[in-house]
């Protein structure tokens, strides 16, 4: 069995808790000499009641997430990362982190924070986190903040 990590993907949505974990993934990518994927899943379910309302929600949030995607990526070259690389997706966050941009990235550790910004769905169906702990095929880090 292995003990070390080589790709690590951390999610982020803007919380607190992504920053945290963002923090933990440069930690553990520096001690393993891993690559990270940073990676941010647009959840198009909300498209469909804003669409009527507003055409520019998906172009928005496309756009925050290549911004929050950049800023991170930032962060991690300048504490040492080379091998970053920034991934945004659509769908379910629930569906694509642990099933496809962990297989698409060959992922061995998973990285996000324990709560993020959806508390209403949370509350209803379980946390992003929660189903990324049940359903990835890897290891995987639950980030709580202080």
């Amino acid at each position: 069995m292995e003990l070390n990590y080589q790709n690590i993907l951390v999610a982020v949505d803007g919380s607190q808790e992504a920053e945290w974990a963002f923090k933990k993934a440069v930690q553990i990518s520096k001690r393993n000499h891993a690559s990270i994927v940073i990676a941010h899943v647009i959840d198009t379910r909300n498209f469909v009641t804003f669409e009527s309302y507003d055409q520019e929600v998906a172009l928005r949030s496309e756009v925050y997430a290549k911004e929050l995607l950049e800023k991170y990526e930032t962060e991690a070259k300048a504490e040492g990362i080379s091998h970053v690389t920034l991934a945004i997706d659509y769908g379910s966050p629930k569906i694509k982190i642990p099933k496809d941009l962990s297989k698409k990235y060959e992922i061995d550790l998973i990285i996000c924070g324990a709560t993020g910004l959806n508390a209403v769905e949370r509350f209803f169906i379980g946390s992003v986190s929660e189903h990324i702990t049940r359903y990835a095929s890897c290891d995987t880090l639950i980030v709580r903040t202080v």
